[in-house]
């Protein structure tokens, strides 16, 4: 068999062993930061760095343009969610999502 049977063979018998004492389980810790929370004035300056009109920054954020107005004006303020999307955005980091294609 392939390389896909062997790896799934070779979990399963940890798992038989670990369930039985005789093993060890592998763990990953993971460490989530805080959510960090933008301004109007932060939100449209991410945006146009971003060069994104308030259309296209709708799309990425999957509101209505008229939210990233009320956004931007202070009407209204993103949930946290859409707070970690700026994030990414802020960072230059957006090219890493899966719904995001360079054309």
């Amino acid at each position: 068999m392939g390389s896909l049977f062997d790896d799934l063979e070779k979990g399963l018998q940890e798992a038989i062993n670990f369930e039985k004492g005789r093993g060890k389980a592998k763990t990953t810790t993971l460490m989530i930061e805080p959510v960090k929370k933008y301004s109007n004035e932060d939100i449209k300056r991410i945006r146009n760095e971003a060069g994104m009109t308030q259309s296209a920054f709708a799309k990425y954020m999957g509101v209505s343009p008229k939210t990233v107005e009320a956004w931007e004006l202070g009407r209204t303020h993103p949930t946290g969610p859409a707070y970690r999307l700026i994030g990414i955005l802020s960072e230059g980091k957006e090219e890493n999502l899966s719904f995001i294609k360079r054309c």
